[in-house]
């Protein structure tokens, strides 16, 4: 597999779960990976299983000082960049009635703004043929009980990349976003338990959920040139969950 052969890419929250498989799957693929996220110990031991076509930068994307350090460091090795995972996300219930003010903030700053300046501080690093992948969720068409801030936010992803495809016209540049349902990541199934993991498996016609691997499959076709015609489209892998 040499679809990414010779790309960088940058992948925030790319020390665990799908960021991490996203990472894997693009190295597998040819490329150069530069994974971003808070922890560092989670961030070492990436690189550790990643290997030498991957770097660890620390940091939040909700910080715009952080990213541009981390832009900084892909300039100074690579020079430029070819695909852009903004993959961070928070998300974590609040019924109707109780939402906080801190709440919302919490939200959005990483998955809306976050989402927003990761993109944003990468463009002077990019050119025709370079792709973004923005990841959404089902919550953000199906909704989902006590997640109001997360849904809101992962619809508001979901127009990001269709305002950025007008605003990207005439730079060869693609946006398009990656929507999973459910998936088997360490962090849901330690939050899910093994019930509550059982019972998004059965809201799904496949009657399972995702694996980190499925879904960094997807983001390595929407890297590639495979997707060439793709823009402003949002690509499901969530096993039909939002789909029916």
């Amino acid at each position: 597999m040499t679809r990414l052969n010779g790309k960088t890419a940058v992948i925030t929250g790319g020390a665990t779960g799908i960021g991490r498989a996203a990472a894997k799957r693009f190295i597998e693929e040819g490329a150069f990976v530069f994974i971003f996220g808070r922890r560092q110990q989670a961030l070492d031991a990436a690189v550790a299983e990643l290997g030498p076509n991957a770097r660890a930068v620390k940091g939040s994307v909700s910080s715009e000082a952080d990213l541009g350090r981390l832009y900084a460091a892909v300039k100074a090795e690579r020079g430029s960049l070819d695909i852009v995972f903004a993959n961070a996300g928070a998300g974590s219930p609040l019924a109707l009635g109780h939402i906080t003010a801190e709440h919302i903030d919490e939200t959005f700053d990483t998955n809306v703004k976050g989402t927003i300046f990761t993109v944003q501080q990468a463009l002077p690093l990019m050119g025709s043929g370079s792709s973004i992948i923005l990841t959404g969720s089902s919550a953000g068409t199906t909704g989902a009980p006590a997640f109001t801030a997360y849904s809101a936010s992962k619809a508001a992803v979901r127009n990001l990349a269709r305002t950025w495809a007008e605003d990207l016209k005439g730079t060869g540049i693609r946006v398009n976003v990656l929507s999973p349902g459910a998936t088997a990541t360490e962090l849901a199934k330690e939050a899910l338990g093994e019930e509550g993991q059982k019972a998004y498996a059965a809201m799904t016609p496949l009657q399972r959920m995702a694996e980190p691997s499925e879904i960094g499959a997807a983001a390595a076709f929407l890297a590639s040139s495979d997707s060439s015609f793709m823009t402003a489209s949002e690509l499901a892998v969530d096993g039909g969950l939002a789909q029916l």
